[in-house]
């Protein structure tokens, strides 16, 4: 067993073999990691250059010898800086002897080997090395070294392969990847015969081909220009016919034809054109005999030269049906026979192509595009017959047979198809509901031609598709849309399901024609008790509830009674059962206030009483489940149930305006919530010390007050006292979530001000001693209280002013919070202060207390941007220093010069100088925030050592 890596000693022999038989053999999954992490080490080793070469000797195996030829590429790649210039002709000289040597050894090793000579290369080029690859083809032809042809042939491919590859993971400055990418550029022309005569010779092994073509994959990825590259893709264009250099030959035209500059070469591009249409016939071959990987590799070349060059392709007008043929090849792709993704997995790679066609004909000028459209429209409505084909289920003993994942792949594969549909929208526009409409209605009112539900649900799922995004409410095919949805015999559940989303996606529709609901609401009423219709009835309800809502009393009975029956039968899951009452919430909102009174007695007492029985129980994990449960659909039901009529037409960023006087009397919510006050505090009392039972019962609370806002005034007294009691027993940071929420709503109001008073001194005064006790196992309590203090100094800085508030201690829980791990509860934090400074000078305690100890403030801010937090929280954090500048300016200057004056704070990486310009340019900035953010930015990198560096540039 090795040593733990402290301080690292040159490894002798035995103990690097030790560690590599480690690595490879070891079942031990400690020892391999920790030999990991001695070879690594060992790898970056100044010792590495003496033993990496001893590990390449012809008596190792070969995964020591691997070892040795990482080592050597760790070493070029990432220390090229410490290789004395005058050693490297001799470090070039013996890693062609070892590629040569091992050009008929382990292929791991001999890779490795090219990938380091070819770090070597793009480390010297193009000084150091002029004509690198000139000098590797001319090594590699020229005879000797005891190595037949074959050998050395593959030996230069594969180093001419991996040499692309490497500069693309380089980690060459930028300047210098300019530099060598024109080089490596240059250097195709030695390249590119090499490669041609070994494609064309007649005698050349396909093995050897194969490598030809991976080569050119690897080379035109530098963009070489495809006019050079032209005979290579012919070539490669050639070598389809050979199964066994098939997919080589795939992935080598898609990287030509894909590459950025390729468009600027359109000659060249219409010579691709016809090769893509002479593959038809054996893409049809291919389909036909069930061979998915050549029908797969075809269609990613023809979707490669359309989706890159449709635009270019398109401007050549004279050869506008060549482009055609193509976009009808790839038609064909998009509708290739069989169920994606168990009969295929072609038909995807094309959707993206129909998006950049789209875009590039509705780009050009109108005149222009009116041509192009009278070409392209028809071209587009086959294309939805197409589409809606392969969204089609295939049959029900087929789909059962299916695995889950490929159900779930399918299902993916028809919201994209979804979205494709969509899209093609914005071209053909009212002309395809049309369209879908009269298929569908043929479909359902040809009594000879008997339909299967496939069929139907396929063109359902087109409306659904459109009608989800786009407003629809001008089309006049939907009101028989309507009519024909009760004709549809559903006999499914897939087919159930699409019926049930389409009538969601109409639910605003319906809202403008409220005539219609007769029609539709018996069947999602009906779906309500079928499991299996689970989600997309309960989603379609609410959606109807929430939009049609005041066109909705007539059949409030009969929805209510669905929805109860449903709920007791507990048909639905957990969530489902929460979209329901979130749909009876908007239901009942727009009923007379004695008829929703009387709604939720029906509906809720049977919960009440449950609740009751439940309370009474000694605590255990199953009824706090069920406890948890009926609290959350009181939640949900009061999260929705809103009784002021608001007037939707205000403006998108006007306040709503009530259009309606409130009705006089209290709310419903804050009846039923007074008489089940007292059966609340119950269920608490036995489950205090439960976090998710308190955090349930909080969140009725905390939605009703969002909801009712200023309505739920009644209850402020009752709740203020039962909060103040949960949270001296138990303290939870959900209760001080919602003692937010009143602060937020309650504090300004004269009359409720007393009890959010007391209530705010209370958990102030409890949290201030969890911070005596130590805070750390609490961070969601600390960010909750942080953001208390926060809200109070906004809404109500005068709670602030009580002598009953330690406003001192407070501040000291706020610098300690600052060196929290926790992002969240540090921003919360930053946020109180930001709140806090400001009052500086209107509130005395505060104004005290930053005197006296903002020094401690401002340490622990230059602290955190020394590097002790996140560099993604300083923002968070140059807010702070910037509000102390604005409100403590000459506090700040001497603070600011104490706290800087101490040696390596606030980093050892940072000069005195440095430290004086950061704090000039601070204390220079007091209006310019954003100014501020890019200056702590700046002194964060160069404190963290990581100022010009590549990973900081991402910053």
């Amino acid at each position: 067993m090795l040593s733990s890596p402290g301080a690292f000693e040159i490894p002798c022999r035995d103990t690097r073999h030790r560690a590599l038989h480690q690595l490879y053999y070891d079942p031990n999954i400690e020892n391999k990691n920790l030999a990991q992490k001695w070879l690594m080490q060992a790898q970056v080793s100044p010792q590495a250059w003496q033993f990496c070469w001893a590990l390449l000797s012809p008596d190792k195996v070969p995964e020591i010898q691997y070892f040795g030829a990482s080592a050597l590429h760790t070493k070029i790649s990432r220390y090229w800086a410490d290789i004395p210039a005058e050693q490297y002709d001799s470090l070039k000289t013996q890693l062609f002897a070892h590629i040569a040597r091992f050009a008929t050894g382990a292929k791991i090793v001999l890779t490795r080997l090219c990938v380091a000579l070819a770090s070597l290369a793009l480390n010297m080029m193009p000084e150091a090395w002029p004509g690198a690859v000139s000098e590797m083809v001319r090594a590699f032809q020229e005879e000797g070294a005891g190595l037949d042809g074959r050998a050395r042939c593959l030996a230069l491919l594969e180093l001419l392969t991996v040499l692309p590859e490497e500069f693309q993971t380089s980690r060459l400055p930028q300047y210098r990847k300019g530099q060598v990418r024109g080089a490596l550029g240059r250097e195709w022309a030695a390249v590119q015969p090499l490669l041609q005569q070994l494609l064309r010779q007649a005698d050349s092994p396909s093995l050897v081909r194969a490598r030809v073509l991976k080569c050119l994959s690897s080379w035109v990825l530098l963009d070489v220009p495809l006019c050079e590259s032209e005979g290579l893709v012919e070539d490669a264009f050639s070598a389809l016919a050979d199964p066994e250099l098939f997919d080589a030959a795939v992935e080598a035209i898609v990287n030509a034809v894909s590459q950025p500059d390729s468009q600027r070469y359109v000659n060249t591009l219409l010579k691709l054109v016809p090769q893509v249409l002479q593959l038809q016939e054996q893409l049809r071959e291919a389909v036909q005999n069930g061979d998915m990987e050549t029908s797969h590799g075809i269609c990613r070349i023809a979707v490669a030269l359309g989706e890159n060059h449709s635009r270019a392709l398109l401007e050549q007008v004279e050869h506008w049906q060549g482009f055609l043929a193509l976009v009808n090849m790839i038609m064909f792709c998009t509708g290739i026979p069989g169920h994606y993704p168990v009969n295929e997995t072609t038909s995807s790679l094309t959707l993206t192509f129909w998006y950049t066609l789209q875009d590039d004909i509705m780009s050009f000028e109108a005149e222009k595009q009116a041509v192009y459209l009278q070409v392209y429209r028809p071209v587009y409505f086959q294309l939805v017959d197409v589409l809606l084909h392969k969204a089609q289920f295939p049959t029900d003993e087929e789909y059962a047979s299916w695995s889950s994942d490929e159900k779930e792949q399918f299902r993916i594969y028809r919201v994209d198809i979804s979205d494709t549909l969509m899209y093609v929208y914005e071209m053909l526009g009212a002309e395809l509901l049309s369209n879908l409409y009269d298929k569908l209605g043929r479909l359902l009112t040809n009594p000879e031609h008997p339909t299967s539900w496939q069929h139907t649900e396929a063109l359902l799922y087109g409306f659904q598709s459109i009608a989800e995004t786009i407003d629809v409410n001008y089309s006049d095919v939907i009101p028989g849309l309507i009519g024909l949805i009760p004709r549809i015999n559903i006999n499914n559940v897939q087919l159930a399901d699409t019926v049930m989303f389409t009538i969601g996606a109409l639910a605003e529709w319906l809202a403008d024609h409220p005539v219609m609901l007769s029609s539709v609401l018996p069947l999602v009423l009906q779906a309500l008790g079928n499991p299996d219709l689970s989600v997309s009835s309960v989603s379609t309800l609410k959606k109807i509830c929430r939009e049609c809502k005041y066109d909705l009393p007539p059949y409030a009975t009969n929805i209510v009674a669905v929805s109860q029956e449903v709920l007791i039968k507990q048909i639905h899951k957990t969530s489902q059962c929460m979209w329901l009452m979130q749909a009876l919430g908007f239901l009942l909102s727009a009923l007379p206030v004695e008829e929703i009174l009387s709604n939720l007695h029906s509906l809720i007492t049977p919960y009440i009483q449950q609740l009751e029985k439940l309370a009474d129980e000694t605590p255990n994990p199953s009824n706090k489940l069920a406890i948890i449960h009926i609290l959350g659909l009181l939640s949900n039901l009061f999260t929705t149930l809103d009784i002021t009529k608001q007037d939707d037409e205000s403006g998108d960023h006007q306040p709503p305006v009530k259009s309606t006087p409130p009705p006089t009397g209290p709310n419903p919510v804050v009846v039923v919530l007074q008489q089940v006050f007292a059966l609340i505090q119950t269920v608490l009392s036995k489950w205090l010390n439960d976090s998710q039972v308190v955090e349930a019962v909080c969140a009725i609370f905390e939605k009703s007050v969002k909801t009712l806002l200023h309505d739920f005034a009644p209850m402020v007294s009752q709740l203020s006292q039962m909060l103040g009691q949960m949270y001296s027993t138990i303290p939870q940071a959900s209760a001080l979530d919602l003692t937010r929420q009143m602060v937020h709503i309650f504090a300004s109001e004269t009359d409720h001000f007393p009890p959010i008073k007391v209530l705010f001194e209370l958990v102030t005064s409890v949290t201030l001693s969890i911070f005596q006790q130590g805070p750390r196992d609490h961070p969601d309590i600390v960010d909750s209280f942080m953001q208390l203090q926060a809200q109070a100094l906004k809404r109500k800085p005068d709670l602030y002013l009580s002598e009953n508030l330690d406003v001192k201690a407070v501040f000291h829980c706020g610098v300690l919070s600052l060196k929290f791990p926790e992002a969240p509860t540090v921003k919360s934090t930053c946020l109180f202060f930001t709140e806090l400074l400001p009052h500086c000078a209107d509130i005395p305690p505060v104004g005290q207390v930053v005197q006296q100890d903002g020094k401690l403030l401002l340490q622990a801010v230059l602290e955190a941007i020394g590097g002790q937090s996140s560099r993604s929280l300083m923002d968070q954090f140059a807010e702070v220093l910037f509000s102390l500048n604005k409100h403590c300016f000459g506090l700040l200057t001497i603070w600011l010069k104490e706290a800087l004056q101490s040696p390596g704070f606030p980093s050892s990486r940072v000069s005195a100088e440095q430290k004086d310009t950061f704090s000039q340019q601070v204390l220079r900035e007091r209006v310019n925030k954003r100014r501020v953010k890019d200056i702590v930015k700046e002194f964060t990198l160069v404190c963290r050592g990581l100022h010009g560096t590549e990973y900081a540039a991402e910053y």
